[in-house]
């Protein structure tokens, strides 16, 4: 059911009304999700059996009816919440985001609210958010639930701009759904413990000056029932009203190779990058094209230096395991923030922007240098004109290096730079 662009406009107001007002819990825990910067992202459900990634109802224009019966067989008889945490710990992840349920309308927990899920529908019986969220709690990992807006499989839904799954306009019935959502996200922030953030998508499925999402109640839900749990909307655009962080899909904050971030301003809230080690969300036996270690160090490492979180992406199989691939990637990730991971958490985007040899991440007075990429000449020029520069040391072995005071900022001069993903050097600044 659509709804006039007027109604929507009196919803952002609304929503930009309650966001000037920001409490000393919601700057805390915005910087306390900022602090964390490394998450691992969850695709999973049952699109995983067809191993073809999260869209292929959509994209082979299943019928709906036959496709759910594929939750039949869902008995995912490796799946270990345990193991999996403890992965995610050791390659230095701070949170979860767990796609509680994706577009297909498949919910991976023990809801009431339709009997279309892992409980219900499959003989797995187990309820894999519970087990994951006690997972995540013993390892001391923040849990965030993704949650779509959009839905290719109950009939009440109002079908829009992904025609591969039409709904019969006599069977929608936006008052219906939009209590059906309601419903669930009581669920998910009143059974499973305190939660991260609630990562929202496919909101971008009906344009926003045709279509009220109704978004001013259901935030205030989610804050009424959690008053520290984060929002954040993968709608392409702008933060609306009461979002606590912007997300960028599959490019870093500022870029738009991916065609998702043509008109979306960097914004002053934290910031999160979400991106895939491969080039599918959800398990894909096909997709054997995964991105190197250190080029997703790197990447972990830039968006940091643009203020950003990196949230990376793992599509598990069928039988509950994660794909040799992406565990050796972990385990990669894991050694390095075992050893520099005091460059990245808790810190900022440097004073220093992006230069075409690294990124800077930030401390107070400390400002990490992140040498990524080939450095001419051995030497690279910090652009410092309001800091003083007082020292330049090695990070791992605290060399102190020279450098010098010019019109443009500071020259360092740098060792032979051994072969390594990220040579990063310790600055201390002070302010005159």
């Amino acid at each position: 059911m659509r709804r006039f662009a007027f109604s929507f406009l009196l919803s952002l107001v609304a929503l930009v009304s309650v966001a000037q007002s920001i409490s000393d819990d919601t700057r805390r825990i915005r910087e306390e999700f900022q602090d964390r910067k490394f998450g691992i992202f969850l695709h999973w459900g049952i699109y995983s059996m067809l191993a073809d990634g999260e869209w292929v109802m959509h994209n082979r224009h299943l019928d709906r009816d036959e496709y759910a019966k594929l939750a039949g067989g869902f008995y995912p008889s490796k799946f270990d919440a345990r193991e999996w945490t403890q992965l995610f710990k050791e390659a230095g992840a701070k949170y979860v985001t767990f796609t509680s349920r994706h577009h297909d309308g498949f919910s991976m927990w023990a809801t009431k609210a339709s009997p279309y899920n892992i409980m219900d529908a499959t003989p797995f019986k187990r309820d894999i958010i519970g087990e994951l969220a006690q997972a995540c709690k013993e390892q001391d990992l923040k849990l965030h639930f993704y949650y779509s807006h959009m839905d290719w499989q109950r009939t009440d839904y109002p079908t829009g701009s992904c025609k591969n799954c039409p709904h019969d306009p006599a069977t929608t019935n936006w008052d219906s759904y939009y209590a059906f959502m309601n419903r669930q996200l009581t669920e998910l922030l009143t059974n499973y413990g305190p939660i991260g953030a609630i990562w929202f998508d496919g909101m971008w499925d009906h344009k926003e000056k045709e279509f009220d999402w109704q978004l001013e109640e259901q935030y205030a839900l989610i804050k009424r029932l959690q008053p520290t749990c984060l929002i954040g909307n993968n709608h392409h655009g702008s933060p609306i009203g009461v979002e606590d962080f912007q997300l960028f899909e599959q490019d870093l904050p500022g870029q738009n190779t991916a065609g998702f971030s043509g008109e979306q301003k960097v914004s002053r809230l934290p910031l999160e990058t979400c991106m895939t080690m491969n080039n599918t969300w959800g398990y894909s036996i096909t997709d054997r094209n995964y991105k190197s270690g250190d080029e997703l160090i790197r990447r972990l490492v830039t968006a940091a230096g643009l203020n950003a979180n990196f949230l990376l992406n793992i599509g598990p199989r069928p039988d509950g395991k994660l794909p040799d691939q992406a565990v050796e990637i972990l385990k990669h990730i894991g050694a390095f923030m075992k050893d520099y991971g005091a460059t990245i958490y808790g810190t900022r985007g440097g004073c220093v922007p992006q230069q075409s040899w690294g990124v800077t991440t930030q401390k107070a007075g400390t400002l990490y240098i992140h040498i990524l990429n080939k450095v001419e000449d051995g030497q690279i020029l910090l652009p410092l004109t309001e800091q003083k520069l007082t020292q330049v040391t090695t990070f791992s072995d605290k060399t102190k290096l020279k450098f010098k005071r010019e019109k443009e900022g500071y020259r360092i001069f740098l060792p032979e730079l051994p072969n390594t993903v990220d040579f990063i050097l310790t600055a201390t600044l002070r302010t005159p």
